[in-house]
């Protein structure tokens, strides 16, 4: 991370010309470093720590204490013995470092520059700009003596990642780790956080930038979503009633050409990044819902984030990014990168992973913060280190309208009402993508859709004119594009011209996209049935199984993964194995006027000022669309034909004229032991391909085998438990272009297995129940605990985390758990405990009991429902419309005197139909177990080995 004094001292930004090179030059001669060096050789990196680290002397870290961890919200210190797992101290540059790092990018941007495009390997990066060995070693063994273990050394030598207690923290680091108890619009999120600034050794002082994972404050999504859309069967009714399929967007932007010319994204691959873990088959059903080819992403655990786990909200956002994404760079490989339930890892250190292991590139985020949550602290460091590895970084740029930050209770209310952007799309080193929404369409309905849906649920007919998103109601809240102007950063040399503003700052964004959640929403599939208040979301197409339901929503989480497909499609046509930072070529093109016309739509009216009242919003005023460059839609929209056409080739980069081609990688065992031997198969398509492939096993190059019928194998064992990343990068040839494919395996940390109990496998919960075991449950909310009882077998050992789904929707929406983990240390057993509240107050807060290790309240996964329920329902939904018709006739009858008594015989029946519809009784819960109980499948994983698990089944009787 790098702190704002940082990014002040240095240009994050260099103009691209000859006095950039010129530039380029004499800052490499200042550092003391040839000219003639290529991109990747480097001499190894000085020694920086002189002096012993000595923790009786020590020094305020700046910008180290979280804005949100305010004093009024203070609810206590954090239990001393909790533990938190994967804490990061993070590294600063040497100067001599930071310099060459600037004049490296300049070059690489620059097309007259012979480092043009020239992109370094995440070694490459550490050996020139990374901590010395002799330099890591020290703080290792420093951290040690604080009592720390050392998880890992990222691979980048930027930082360090370690594990401890809070009392530890407190210790090492001279501060108090405290609980926060925060108000929100939607109720109380509980928090923990370090209460003061931290402080470093001195000897550390200049070296150490920061220290990461210590809170849990979580970047949020921008999945904007209305509780629940009830549509036609259609997905278009010619009336203005519609929903974007894939489809539907190809026409729009003008993406059918490049399919058409041959370009899907094959032989590209893009990263996305999230907090949840996501269920393979929603991204399945979309596909096929959709006429997409089958593809399976590759779902990639950042390591030391826990185990996998279903985090409501967030796994609807991360459906919707896989499904986007891959529906407009149909061929492309995606690859998830997500963290588990470690509640103090979060989105954002799923881009450092994907950045400092370059799992692809492009990246696209759909989370963010407001620029004054962030303390001073952001992530350049890592983005500058994406931008010089070739990575093309996207993130939506909000959907809170032009007040950001507002309502945040732990700014002060001149802070949290003030105009404000989002970060990391305000990041200069990052393309910050907006929201627009079609305008005209519904009054011109027959000029823009069909009166009915084509292959693929399109209807679309035409470019439909477009104005800012802006969809801000008292009713549902903010719903409007972020834009405006940074604080935190200055105005890069490239956004300047076409209607750019000269007010030397950041302005975003850079681009924009369909963003409306209410007018026109788009299509998507999820399980997530808290987040889309669907239940069997894509049971049949892209409905639900009843026929009637579509899970819809918006939000610049739609527009970023879109615009990053986009990019896909260009660097397949480029034979480009990355772009690096777009942001300069983009304004480069929209500063031609005939280009500009070409490839970019200018929306000129709308704006994202704040009109959903001061509930929302303490200021109305905010941006305004006008011609060229804005600040609620940067440069507009694109033409995604026009603007692949007119991009400039790369000068060094493959001819255009090669044939894509694709690599995939299989292992024969995707959950290996410790020491089995597993053999990775590569593949590169089409097998006429020759040439040589790069492996590379956790950041290290192991083998450069030679390509037989488009085939080459490679067999590891491992000495270390967890997610091991193997990338195969098929080096091309004169008939072939290069690419690239990736294959995870997560090795199982110990021998034998484990089995677990419930205390009660029968419970009772109600809204008033309350754990009456206060040592495991003080925080006062109603819930009700039950012990799990973890036993191993075959020499187990290990940390156990739990996970529950249930089949009855009504649970699944209305109710919450949260656990503890059960740690097995030797032959005996070990206990964690499970928490399920039905309090709907505490469920709709998304509550955090802050008592011994609770992680993030969350929402129950709804299961699959099996073929008999589905029928069930399906029977059911065809009872009660009987029973409606019937019921309708009656009425009718009674008006005709003559047809009364017939009337009244209707009426007996439609009502018996009604009831049997219903399940009797007045309830409608599902009873899938005991007399008047719903079943709930609690699932205990591994939290080192994912694929290690045991389940037991509960009845839960809700009253």
């Amino acid at each position: 991370m790098k702190t704002i004094a940082q990014l002040r001292r240095y240009s994050l930004s260099l103009p691209l010309s000859i006095s950039a090179a010129l530039f380029s030059a004499l800052a490499i001669l200042a550092a003391g470093t040839p000219i003639a060096r290529a991109a990747g050789q480097a001499a190894a990196p000085a020694v920086r720590i002189s002096a012993e680290i000595n923790s009786s002397q020590m020094t305020a870290l700046p910008n180290s204490k979280n804005p949100r961890a305010q004093a009024q919200s203070d609810t206590g210190r954090l239990p001393a013995a909790t533990r938190l797992q994967g804490i990061s101290i993070e590294f600063s540059r040497s100067q001599a470092q930071e310099a060459d790092l600037q004049a490296l990018m300049a070059a690489q941007q620059n097309p007259s520059s012979p480092l043009y495009h020239q992109w370094l390997n995440p070694d490459q990066f550490a050996a020139r700009f990374g901590m010395s060995d002799a330099d890591i070693a020290k703080v290792e063994t420093w951290l040690q003596q604080q009592g720390f273990s050392i998880d890992s050394v990222a691979r980048s030598k930027n930082a360090i990642h370690f594990s401890g207690t809070a009392q530890q923290v407190e210790a090492a680091f001279a501060t108090e780790m405290h609980t926060y108890s925060i108000k929100t619009t939607s109720g109380v999120e509980k928090h923990f956080a370090p209460s003061t600034a931290l402080s470093v050794p001195v000897a550390l002082a200049g070296v150490v930038q920061g220290v990461r994972n210590l809170d849990d404050f979580r970047p949020k999504s921008h999945l904007k979503a209305l509780p629940l859309n009830v549509a036609k069967p259609k997905y278009t009714d010619g009336s203005g009633d519609h929903e974007l399929a894939p489809a539907d967007i190809y026409t729009i932007y003008d993406i059918n050409a490049l399919y058409n010319a041959g370009y899907t994204g094959s032989g590209q691959s893009i990263a996305l990044v999230g907090q949840s873990d996501v269920d393979l088959t929603d991204i399945a059903n979309f596909r096929s819902a959709a006429g997409l080819p089958a593809t399976t992403p590759t779902k990639i655990l950042v390591p030391g984030s826990g185990a996998p786990y279903f985090s409501s909200g967030d796994e609807g956002e991360s459906d919707l990014d896989l499904e986007w994404s891959g529906a407009i760079a149909k061929s492309a490989s995606l690859e998830f990168v997500y963290t588990g339930d470690n509640s103090n890892y979060g989105a954002f250190d799923s881009i450092v992973y994907a950045i400092d292991q370059r799992i692809a590139p492009i990246i696209s985020s759909s989370y963010g913060d407001c620029e004054l949550d962030l303390g001073g602290s952001t992530l350049e460091s890592n983005f500058e280190q994406a931008n010089v590895q070739g990575q093309t970084i996207f993130s939506a740029a909000g959907d809170d309208g032009s007040t950001d930050c507002y309502p945040d209770t732990q700014l002060s209310a001149a802070e949290a009402g003030s105009l404000a952007v989002d970060y990391p799309a305000s990041s200069p080193n990052v393309t910050g993508v907006g929201g627009t929404q079609f305008s005209g369409d519904a009054s011109s309905a027959g000029s823009y859709w069909g009166s009915s849906n084509g292959t693929g649920g399109g209807s679309v007919t035409a470019y439909i004119p477009e104005t800012t998103w802006n969809e801000d109601s008292s009713t549902n809240g903010l719903g409007a594009t972020g834009g405006g102007v940074s604080v935190l950063f200055t105005k890069p040399s490239w956004q300047t011209g076409t209607g750019v503003p000269a007010d030397g700052a950041r302005d975003v964004p850079d681009v924009a996209m369909d963003a409306a959640y209410i007018h026109d929403p788009y299509l998507y599939c999820s399980s997530d049935i808290a987040s889309t208040g669907v239940s069997g979301s894509c049971s049949s197409g892209f409905l639900d199984s009843t026929g009637k339901v579509l899970t819809t929503a918006g939000g610049t989480s739609f527009a970023a993964p879109i615009f990053a497909g986009i990019v896909a499609l260009i660097n397949q046509k480029q034979n480009s194995s990355g772009q690096g930072l777009i942001n300069p070529t983009l304004y480069s093109l929209a500063s031609s006027s005939t280009v500009y016309a070409s490839a970019f739509h200018d929306i000129t009216t709308g704006n994202n000022d704040c009109s959903a009242g001061s509930s929302y919003c303490l200021i109305t005023t905010g941006y305004s669309a006008g011609t060229g460059y804005d600040q609620v839609t940067g440069l507009g929209t694109v033409d995604a034909n026009n603007l692949a056409t007119n991009w400039p080739t790369t000068a060094t980069g493959t001819e255009p004229s090669l044939t894509a081609s694709t690599t995939t990688v299989t292992a024969s065992s995707s959950t290996p032991s410790l020491s089995q031997s597993v053999t990775f198969t590569v593949s590169v398509s089409p097998s006429s391909a020759s040439g040589t492939v790069s492996i590379t096993l956790d950041g290290t190059v192991v083998a450069t085998p030679t390509l037989a019928s488009g085939t080459a194998t490679y067999s590891a064992s491992f000495t270390t438990a967890g997610n091991h990343v193997l990338e195969a990068k098929y080096s091309g040839n004169s008939t072939y272009a290069a690419s690239t494919g990736i294959a995870s395996v997560n090795v199982l940390s110990t021998a034998g297995s484990f089995s677990f109990t419930a205390a009660t496998s029968s419970i009772t919960v109600s809204s008033a129940t309350t754990c009456t075991n206060t040592a495991l449950d003080g925080d006062g909310y109603n819930t009700y605990c039950d012990v799990l009882t973890v036993t191993p077998s075959g020499g187990y050992t290990g940390t156990v985390d739990f996970q529950a789904t249930t089949t009855d929707a009504t649970l699944a929406s209305e109710g919450c758990w949260n656990w503890d983990p059960a740690t097995v240390s030797g032959s005996g057993s070990a206990s964690g405990t499970i928490y399920i509240s039905v309090n709907a107050t505490f469920c709709n807060s998304n509550g955090i009991p802050i008592t011994g290790n609770h992680r993030p309240n969350q929402r129950f996964k709804l299961a699959p429902k099996t073929t008999a329920q589905v029928q069930q329902s399906s029977q059911a939904s065809r009872a009660g419309l009987w029973a409606f018709s019937l019921l309708f006739a009656a009425l009718i009858g009674f008006r005709v005197k003559k047809m009364r008594g017939f009337a009244a015989a209707l009426f007996l029946v439609a009502l018996g139909i009604g009831i049997s519809a219903c399940g009797g009784g007045g309830s409608t819960r599902t009873t899938t177990t005991g007399s008047n109980g719903v079943s709930v499948v609690v699932t205990g994983t591994d939290t080192v080995s994912p694929s290690l698990t045991s389940t037991t089944t509960l009845s839960v009787v809700v009253q």
